[in-house]
């Protein structure tokens, strides 16, 4: 597994940002904005062969991130990607094995590669009308190299399902912790 840490504040791609880091109950949550864009990011969506911008000037990418675990502990992160507008994008979740505080007091954790995608419907932006898992030839790369074993990656992958499902449903909590954070006029 690798260890990541998540700052975006080196992005090469953006020439001036801010990003803060703020505690509540039981997550981090890492607040970025890009307030100018060198090159735009387009990424396709799981929803279809379509494009949808989740970088731009003016954009805002915010995680949250579980305020406990520690090292070995699987659990998984979300970002949700906001357009210049405010409104969702785009929901990404990291799933990793082992999660917790750098002394820089950002978030860090061991990345297990499978990452969910969710696509936000565009008449009621919280609500995800689609998912896709993807890097999965990642997964299989570090089983291959002895990073992951195959039962840490035969849970991964069932991780990832029922984020999936949870995402469709509208239960995965840390979105409703960052739609919260999102939506409270003193943040």
């Amino acid at each position: 597994m690798k260890r990541k840490v998540f700052d975006l504040r080196s992005w090469p791609r953006v020439a001036r940002q801010t990003q803060t880091v703020t505690q509540v109950p039981g997550y981090v949550i890492v607040d970025f904005t890009a307030h100018e864009v060198t090159r735009p990011l387009d990424v396709r969506t799981p929803a279809g062969p379509e494009l949808v911008r989740i970088l731009d000037s003016g954009y805002r990418w915010v995680r949250a991130h579980p305020a406990g675990g520690g090292a070995g502990i699987p659990g998984s992160s979300v970002t949700v990607q906001l357009g210049a507008a405010g409104q969702p994008v785009q929901f990404y979740v990291d799933l990793h094995g082992g999660e917790g505080l750098h002394i820089s007091g950002l978030p860090w954790h061991d990345d297990l590669y499978l990452d969910v995608i969710g696509h936000p419907d565009p008449s009621h932006p919280w609500q995800v009308i689609a998912t896709q898992i993807i890097d999965g030839e990642e997964l299989a790369g570090a089983v291959e190299a002895g990073l992951v074993s195959p039962e840490q990656a035969r849970q991964t992958w069932t991780h990832a399902r029922q984020i999936e499902a949870q995402l469709r449903a509208g239960t995965y909590a840390p979105l409703h912790v960052l739609r919260a954070y999102l939506e409270d006029p003193y943040t």
